[in-house]
């Protein structure tokens, strides 16, 4: 099982899940960018023991330029994502913040499509159609 995507794109909700839940009580007495300030260094930290505990460190002259490039946009575009998540925690409620952060996986499908040359079928636009309506309904007070 753990050789899965799917194993690990469950668990990975889970603790998604967990982050909103997590962060929404966490940001409640700090300012939000601190918060992600805060969060991100327990992710260097967890990260580098992870690295160093199994081995897999690589010397960054021998990852190839384009590698580095689009790990550096992602990175950037994981901050960004990270500074306007913790903000509207602090402004809104999980409950309705998580939800709509969670577009994402409608822009993954679109963006997949235009920029990746991804191929859904109808049905899969459906679903990505439903998860839309779905989203909206549950952000809507």
């Amino acid at each position: 099982m753990s050789g899965s995507w799917l194993f690990w794109a469950l668990l990975s909700a889970v603790f998604a899940a967990l982050t909103a839940i997590f962060a929404k009580v966490g940001v409640a007495g700090i300012n939000s960018d601190l918060a992600t300030l805060i969060r991100t260094f327990v992710v260097i930290a967890v990260l580098s023991a992870i690295v160093a505990a199994t081995g897999q460190w690589q010397a960054p002259a021998e990852i190839p330029g384009r590698t580095w490039l689009f790990l550096v946009l992602s990175g950037l575009g994981t901050g960004a994502s990270w500074l306007c998540y913790f903000r509207a925690m602090k402004l809104g409620d999980a409950s309705r913040v998580a939800p709509v952060d969670k577009l994402s996986v409608i822009f993954v499908a679109i963006f997949g499509v235009l920029l990746l040359g991804e191929k859904l079928s109808p049905l899969n636009w459906l679903g990505v159609a439903m998860m839309g309506g779905g989203l909206v309904l549950i952000a809507l007070r």
